[in-house]
């Protein structure tokens, strides 16, 4: 690698070359600002438009200020990062973007964590030197996502989520100049358009342009209506990252504490998510193991390989982009509303209410579940199996919002009987997680014989696209495993070309899986951070008694006084569903 010598403000480095100046100047501790740019290093996109020119820098020997993000250094280059000139420049920019952005930081949902807000102070504005004409733009409210291009700042990060790390391709860039606007592609409203709201578009926003839709008034008053009786689920994913918004590291566990959160908000019970996903591994694992033994006996018409289906958003994906293959994912529904549906239905029952006068929340890392609650499939006469979904960075609000100090709670435990889970459920929340949850399972039930090693390493790790051969006392089970969505895109596309060899393949549509949902404290695509939240799921489930979802002593009592038999006509009609063709005439996205 060859290495080149420059100067910045006076200070001799030593840089590959091709180093941008704004890497050069990191390598050395200088702060440059920036504010378009975006590098997601561990998913290998790095995004630069130049848009906003905040990084500007000085360079000896050229007449015109040069944007840091995208400047390569040259052998000799003198740069200079902290002139009155760059400082005046900066300063200049940022006054003009203000100039055409709303001036309601008091009530805007990213008050306090707005990178332009931040931004801004950090320069000491304090007076808008130039009054711009107000660009206004039509709102867009779908079912899980905000969209408000008033504050838009132009900065296009969520085109690069959406279009080059997602492949969804359900925004695009219209107009031109002062009219330039981010927009659903043709124009279309967001909840007509091919996105999945997986919310990694909201996750890159430096501003309030992209938003989730808020459950947390309805959540309040709910709480606050006596004639209800309100009970709350949580995520796997949610205890390993909502510590972070308390200033916790990542990856700490805090289960306990957010449940005492939790009943302190008022919640009549507390129960966990990962109930469901045991309940989840008893449908799918049967689902798989009779495709398989199908499969074995020589029936060509068995579908294979078997999807999972336990992430709305790609569930949204494949339903829009890869129809012609909606009866090859399991029928199984997602662990939320498997809890939905058996908590109106069996302990509604069981504590005497009625289904209308259950309230159901959910405690999600994902904005896609505020999508999946609402369809149609997903209700009883209109009554919905899950009322409101909050994301964790909801519920951090919510807990300060009513002045509850988290880090003086005690540690308190689920509500039985739907608090109680395996370390099989707990793992849902990483890639790699339901496919070896399910295989825990599937491998006792298909050879007859008890699992001694329930952890399955050849199925973890954080790689975009995996894949490894789990025998079955001598039958190899080959199965896939991709997170993020422009990754499940080439299975899929393998799938369709005939050319997959695989016997089930596990997908989740954001980074990491649930640890990396759209509605999880921010973490820029750091899989360091992704890391720790993974290692401190995998710590919880090594330290559960029960490992295997079909040892869960409240699943069995459930299948036993109401389920009857994994796949019954009853559990079918309660836990399973179907898929939709939403595909749209025009594909804007090539494979």
């Amino acid at each position: 690698m060859e290495m080149i010598n420059i100067k910045i403000d006076n200070k001799n480095v030593q840089v590959p070359k091709g180093t941008s100046i704004l890497d050069a100047a990191k390598s050395i501790g200088i702060k440059i600002p920036t504010l378009c740019y975006m590098n997601l290093h561990d998913l290998n996109t790095e995004h630069k438009p130049t848009g906003c020119r905040i990084c500007v820098v000085e360079v000896a020997g050229r007449k015109n200020l040069v944007p840091a993000c995208a400047t390569e250094c040259t052998s000799g280059m003198e740069i200079k990062n902290q002139t009155m000139r760059v400082l005046n420049a900066r300063k200049t920019v940022m006054e003009l973007i203000l100039s055409d952005h709303p001036a309601e930081c008091l009530i805007c949902p990213k008050n306090g964590t707005c990178d332009l807000q931040s931004m801004a102070q950090e320069m000491g504005i304090r007076h808008y030197h130039y009054k711009g004409e107000q660009s206004t733009y039509i709102k867009d409210r779908s079912i899980a996502i905000k969209r408000d291009m008033d504050k838009c700042i132009g900065c296009k990060r969520c085109l690069t989520m959406c279009n080059d790390v997602q492949t969804v391709g359900a925004l695009s860039s219209i107009n031109r100049g002062f009219m330039s606007v981010v927009a659903p592609a043709f124009q279309m409203d967001l909840s007509e358009s091919v996105c999945t709201y997986c919310g990694q578009c909201v996750a890159v926003c430096p501003t309030a342009a992209l938003t989730e839709i808020d459950h947390t008034s309805n959540v309040i008053r709910m709480l606050a209506d006596p004639t209800k009786t309100v009970v709350v689920q949580t995520a796997p994913a949610v205890r390993a990252a909502l510590g972070e918004e308390f200033g916790y590291e990542a990856g700490t566990l805090v289960t306990g504490k957010m449940v005492a959160a939790l009943k302190d908000l008022g919640f009549d019970y507390v129960f966990d998510t990962d109930f469901a996903a045991d309940l989840t591994i008893m449908e799918e694992g049967t689902e798989l193991l009779d495709r398989l033994s199908r499969h074995l006996k020589g029936d060509e018409t068995v579908k294979l390989p078997i999807l999972t289906s336990c992430c709305p958003a790609w569930v949204s994906f494949f339903e829009h982009h890869f129809p012609d293959m909606k009866d090859i994912p399991s029928t199984a529904r997602s662990p939320q509303q498997m809890f939905g549906s058996i908590a109106k239905t069996y302990y509604a029952e069981k504590i005497g209410i009625k289904r209308e006068d259950m309230i159901v929340v959910s405690i999600m890392p994902c904005l896609a579940k505020k999508y999946e609650r609402d369809r149609d499939e997903f209700k009883t006469d209109g009554n919905p199996d899950v009322d409101y979904v909050l994301s964790t960075r909801e519920l951090a609000k919510l807990i300060k919002q009513a002045s509850i100090n988290f880090e003086e709670l005690p540690n308190m435990d689920f509500d039985k009987p739907m608090g109680e889970s395996s370390g099989a459920g707990v793992i849902f929340g990483t890639t790699g997680g339901v496919i070896e949850a399910a295989v825990r399972t599937a491998y006792e039930i298909f050879t007859g014989q008890s699992l001694h090693k329930v952890d399955f390493e050849q199925l973890r790790g954080m790689d975009w696209v995996r894949e490894a051969i789990v025998d079955f006392n001598g039958t190899p089970i080959k199965i896939g495993i991709a997170h993020g969505l422009g990754n499940a895109r080439k299975l899929l596309n393998e799938i369709r070309e005939g050319k997959s060899q695989y016997d089930a393949i596990e997908i989740m549509a954001c980074p990491g899986g649930c640890i990396g949902g759209g509605g999880q404290p921010l973490h820029h695509g750091d899989t360091n951070i992704l890391k720790a939240r993974q290692k401190a799921l995998y710590s919880e489930d090594k330290n559960k008694t029960i490992r295997k979802s079909h040892e869960n002593p409240y699943i069995i009592n459930l299948y036993k006084e109401f389920l009857g038999k994994p796949m019954s006509r009853k559990a079918h009609e309660l836990l399973h569903t179907q898929y939709f063709d939403k595909s749209n005439p025009v594909d804007i996205v090539k494979d």
